[in-house]
């Protein structure tokens, strides 16, 4: 009788288990291919993005990190919010750290990136806060 009930509960926890997993995940949008990740990071890391959001996205003075512990212009750090958000900028007045001073340019500013360009970005900063 104990033995059955041991097996029960371990039987229950490992189900519980693998229910909180999935519960957890994120699903990977369709966007985030390795291809658009390897040309995001390289327009990330390569352009204007990382001279205020630091190599990697690690944060620096004048921009926030972007590891997803703490969105401070997005709601949720949605892939569809990431595009958005890199199309259009944030206007300086929008900025909700004042700490940070620059106004975040659209399409990366003098980048001008294209659509595509712009969702391989977003790619490549939703999986820093994917890992």
């Amino acid at each position: 009788m104990l033995r059955r009930a041991l097996s029960l509960f371990a039987l229950a926890t490992v189900v519980a288990g693998i229910g909180a997993c999935h519960l957890g995940r994120t699903s990977r949008p369709a966007q985030v291919t390795p291809v658009n990740v390897a040309l995001g990071d390289s327009l990330f890391n390569n352009g204007n993005c990382q001279r205020c959001h630091g190599k990697g996205g690690v944060g620096a003075q004048n921009a926030p990190a972007l590891d997803g512990k703490k969105w401070l212009q997005l709601k949720t750090g949605s892939y569809d919010e990431i595009v958005h958000l890199i199309t259009v900028g944030v206007p300086a007045a929008d900025i909700k750290d004042k700490s940070h001073r620059f106004a975040m340019r659209g399409r990366g500013g003098n980048m001008n990136l294209t659509d595509a360009q712009v969702q391989a970005v977003a790619a490549y900063v939703w999986t820093l806060t994917h890992k």
